[in-house]
């Protein structure tokens, strides 16, 4: 009698000041049910405990999908409308946790990002894709909207005229495409490649001081749905933040010594 083999939803792995998270159910194009979404929140949360040890998280999917959205064999379960909200609230939580993860956050799009995976591609800070992948908020064509960020992020990203094509045609576009309209940051020819430009940026930016990279993205986070003075205030409070640290005197030494900084995360 054969065992049964325990599959992990998803994968960590630590490559030096690099995170790479990947979901694991290739056989269901990485779609999202319970046991993913549990794994996942888990996994975040170590990660957001961990901000010291890793500076950069890329996340990506195992097999031929990145993300194929929610497990429909699993929502068809659901017969209650309270069991699918409950679902939403997963989902919603999960994606709130990578967009705000201290770490800069890069989604390695190698297939299908349809639905909520393109929401989980969308709660990042950066996002490529391979040539041949395939992407859309197709949730209109089920009968029910983007409900995971995909309508207030999407329009926030390339603005709302575009958003609404996309979202209320249920169209999937191309990769090409997806750059034009400004939604991922480039193409790739080919996963190797993909692999290659993921790994450039992620060494990019875990080779800066790691408490300014993250200040810096908390002040373009929070500062985008203020006002002008608003923004300008948490621009100084997240700068004022760093004027005791550590890594901040090495760079000057660093410059003085005319040498490569050494930061610490301190």
């Amino acid at each position: 009698m054969r065992e049964a083999v325990l599959v992990q939803p998803v994968i960590w792995e630590a490559q030096g000041h690099v995170g790479l998270l990947r979901l694991n159910r290739p056989e269901q194009l990485n779609a999202l049910n319970g046991a993913m979404l549990d794994a996942l929140a888990e996994r975040i949360g170590e990660i957001a405990r961990q901000s010291r040890d890793i500076r950069v998280v890329v996340i990506e999917g195992e097999g031929r999908a990145f993300c194929a959205g929610a497990d429909l064999k699993e929502r068809l379960t659901h017969s209650e409308p309270h069991q699918v909200r409950q679902t939403l609230d997963r989902i919603n939580a999960v994606f709130d946790a990578v967009e705000r993860l201290p770490q800069p956050t890069i989604a390695a799009i190698n297939g299908y990002a349809l639905g909520g995976g393109l929401e989980l591609a969308l709660a990042c800070d950066f996002r490529y894709a391979v040539r041949g992948a395939m992407l859309g908020l197709t949730e209109v064509g089920l009968g029910i909207i983007p409900g995971a960020g995909g309508t207030q992020r999407l329009p926030r990203l390339i603005g709302p005229a575009r958003a609404k094509e996309l979202i209320l045609t249920a169209r999937r576009i191309s990769p090409e495409q997806a750059y034009e309209w400004g939604i991922v940051n480039g193409v790739a020819s080919d996963p190797e490649q993909l692999a290659a430009i993921c790994a450039k940026l992620a060494k990019e930016l875990a080779a800066n001081a790691p408490l300014a990279v993250r200040r810096a993205k908390a002040a373009i986070r929070d500062g985008m749905d203020v006002d002008l003075p608003a923004a300008l205030a948490i621009e100084r409070a997240a700068y004022e933040t760093l004027l005791p640290t550590k890594d901040r005197l090495e760079a000057l030494e660093a410059f003085q010594a005319k040498r490569p900084p050494t930061f610490s995360g301190e």
